[in-house]
């Protein structure tokens, strides 16, 4: 996955930490919609293993 989806994922967690919903699904769907098909099971599994990321939780 190109370093810029990982960072709009990334930012997408930081905002989610911190109530900030709106901007957050925003940033994530800007992320999803510029990824190729080849990278859409890449961010699954980004998403799977930093599903804590989201809820602040370690």
């Amino acid at each position: 996955m190109r370093p810029s989806i990982r960072a709009a994922l990334e930012r997408s967690a930081e905002l989610t930490r911190n109530n900030q919903l709106v901007e957050a699904v925003a940033t994530a769907e800007a992320a999803f919609n510029r990824a190729t098909d080849d990278e859409h099971e890449d961010i699954r599994q980004w998403l799977t293993d930093h599903a804590d990321d989201f809820v602040g939780e370690v």
